[in-house]
């Protein structure tokens, strides 16, 4: 596919820029936003040797898509001789995979899109092939992968309709001159699936949503040994994901709660743990606070988890959890699937554009539950105190989570013909 006009500008546009981008980065870093110690590598200087071998690069803007990709790497590591780079842009996402990447996996920030930053990134990796997971499209990047040989396919694909309407005002033949460098596309949702072949005038196949294939999230067991003996049998819920402007709708459920619960537990985990501290001054009552290193005694009422990939530790204590991100209409939701699969009952708000289909499908089956903010208080009351129907909310819930499992095994089928063969050396 060869560039138009717009591409080639934009590729000269990047360039002219980039001398600005350092300013920029360092300010970001100064609010948190990038990690100094490496912000090297968004200029494409590698904190990191190439492995020998085989390399296959993915890459996901933040945590959501990451996570979303743990289960393809372990796919692609079963080739003994391959080795994993894993991209992405944020600091939240970085600290995660600290955490959860297997071995043979590495993990670098993304280059800004500069022609620069993109060569020597490319030139250093060198990958075998690339995936790309989700709405993130780094023209540069992308062009540049292709032009290097590399095939890249882009999975999981998710664009809003008025991301597609300003593809289609921007011009058809600008959208298949990027889009048109992926030796494959597959959506993530029917939307993105019938928005993407109206834009490129092809079939763009919709597997299912990626996100909802995963396993259980992970759990550290010792910590987990350490809180059951601390919270025991008391009733517990879970408020997720929260963003600022939600704690304060978890806090008033809660008091109303132990009007009727005496003994219930509120883990209230934002979405972004830096908001630990502004959390911490709006709860009014017992509370325990994970950052800090408290323990839960019979007195806390709400304990604060503001860290980082412990989401399965709070989902293996709770029967309900809220799903935070969707009680104002600026949000659009986070997935619903990590505490069903773990056999949680599921409420959440209605703004939540970003898991629809997802939403949609569990509310049909009754594995899930919307309503709106001010209802929410009701709602989960109700539902912790009616054991049978609480009882048959989870199982349905974990349900339809273990019914997703299958998209994972299509998707694959998809990319295998682009990875490296198996026990094959690259230095061989």
């Amino acid at each position: 596919m060869s560039d138009t006009f717009m591409v080639k500008a934009y590729s000269g546009l990047t360039h002219v820029l980039a001398p600005l981008l350092p300013f920029y980065l360092n300010r970001r870093a100064a609010k948190g936003k990038e990690d100094k110690a490496r912000i090297k590598e968004r200029f494409g200087h590698a904190g990191q040797p190439r492995p020998n071998g085989h390399l296959v690069w993915l890459h996901g803007a933040s945590v959501g898509e990451t996570m979303m990709l743990l289960p393809l790497i372990d796919k692609i590591l079963e080739r003994p001789d391959t080795h994993v780079l894993l991209t992405s842009g944020t600091v939240t996402s970085a600290e995660l995979m600290a955490k959860r990447l297997p071995d043979r996996t590495i993990h670098q920030y993304v280059p800004v899109d500069t022609p620069g930053a993109v060569k020597r990134f490319l030139a250093h990796w060198q990958p075998d092939a690339a995936i790309w997971a989700e709405s993130e499209i780094w023209p540069n990047l992308i062009r540049g992968a292709k032009k290097s040989g590399i095939p890249v396919a882009l999975i999981n694909a998710r664009m809003s309709d008025s991301s597609i309407m300003r593809w289609k005002k921007h011009g058809v033949k600008n959208a298949k001159s990027v889009f048109g460098n992926f030796e494959f596309i597959l959506a993530g949702n029917e939307s993105t699936a019938k928005g993407l072949s109206g834009l490129l005038g092809r079939d763009i196949p919709m597997l299912g949503n990626l996100k909802n294939a995963a396993p259980p999230l992970p759990v550290n067991e010792t910590e987990l040994t350490r809180l059951q003996m601390q919270i025991g049998k008391r009733t517990v819920w879970c408020a997720a994901s929260t963003h600022a402007g939600e704690d304060e709708m978890m806090l008033t459920a809660h008091k109303a709660l132990l009007h009727t619960h005496k003994d219930a537990l509120l883990i209230l985990i934002p979405r972004h743990p830096e908001r630990g501290d502004d959390i911490a001054k709006l709860i009014d009552r017992p509370f325990a606070r994970r950052a800090s290193g408290h323990d839960v005694n019979d007195n806390t009422q709400v304990y604060l988890m503001d860290t980082i990939g412990e989401l399965g530790l709070a989902y293996r204590f709770s029967g309900v959890t809220v799903m935070g991100g969707a009680f104002m209409d600026t949000l659009a939701g986070h997935n619903p699937l990590e505490p069903a699969r773990l056999g949680n009952a599921v409420l959440s708000g209605p703004y939540v554009a970003s898991f629809q289909d997802t939403y949609d499908a569990m509310i049909d089956s009754g594995a899930a539950l919307c309503v709106a903010a001010d209802a929410l208080t009701q709602a989960l009351t109700v539902l912790i105190s009616t054991p049978s129907a609480l009882a048959k909310t989870q199982k349905l819930a974990k349900a339809f989570a273990d019914n997703q499992d299958s998209v994972l095994d299509a998707v694959w089928e998809r990319l295998e013909p682009l990875m490296p063969p198996k026990n094959l050396r690259a230095d061989a």
